[in-house]
């Protein structure tokens, strides 16, 4: 017998051990909308908010409302980013929108978010259509242990890079150097922020869902 919304919810954060604002998040959905329902104050939601929530979590609409969670956690991918091709804004799909990819083993879903590599800068390391997986430790942070590591990182008129991160001639800038010795360097540059690569997984071994 189906559950109602209310339960399913309840058993998604017992299942994936998120708290609902994590598991709102995730999925791309209203935390107020969903804590309304918890609280009883509204008994449903759309299709839509059910949907994403599900996918967050790797199953059907169909296991979610029957309280079946047992499919592999999933991980958002944001967008593109550039390893020589320029691409302006990288998250490029609504939060939760986009496609999921299954988590790759011994990797934590939570906070962890991919990104597809768009040219061939970072060659041989790093090819097009390959997944990085990073987590960003502050929305608009540039922290001192990445200089000298592979990073993906934004600059400062929007534009998405993965590069490796260098100290720049003057605080507060930055060298983001290409792997592939027939690709450009950009020099002195500012970034909004960078976050070094946890993983990186080639195109053909990605499960998009």
């Amino acid at each position: 017998m189906p559950l109602t919304f209310r339960e399913a919810l309840n058993g998604a954060m017992t299942a994936s051990g998120l708290s609902m604002r994590k598991l709102a998040e995730k999925a791309g959905v209203s935390y107020e909308q969903l804590k309304k329902i918890n609280q009883g104050k509204t008994q449903s939601t759309n299709a839509e908010d059910a949907l994403r929530l599900a996918a967050a979590l790797g199953v059907s609409l169909e296991s979610f409302m029957a309280g079946e969670f047992q499919g592999k956690p999933t991980i958002a991918i944001a967008g593109k980013v550039g390893a020589g091709a320029q691409v302006p804004v990288f998250d490029a799909y609504p939060k939760g929108g986009g496609p999921q990819v299954e988590c790759p083993p011994g990797l934590s879903p939570n906070g962890i978010v991919a990104v597809e590599v768009e040219g061939d800068s970072m060659e041989p390391v790093y090819s097009d259509g390959d997944l990085l997986f990073y987590s960003r430790n502050g929305h608009d942070s540039v922290p001192s242990d990445i200089i000298g590591h592979r990073c993906v990182c934004e600059d400062e008129d929007g534009m998405g890079w993965v590069k490796q991160v260098k100290a720049g001639d003057e605080p507060g800038l930055f060298h983001l150097i290409s792997l592939n010795p027939g690709a450009n360097n950009m020099w002195n540059v500012r970034l909004k922020w960078a976050a070094k690569v946890q993983l990186h997984w080639p195109a053909d071994l990605a499960k998009k869902i």
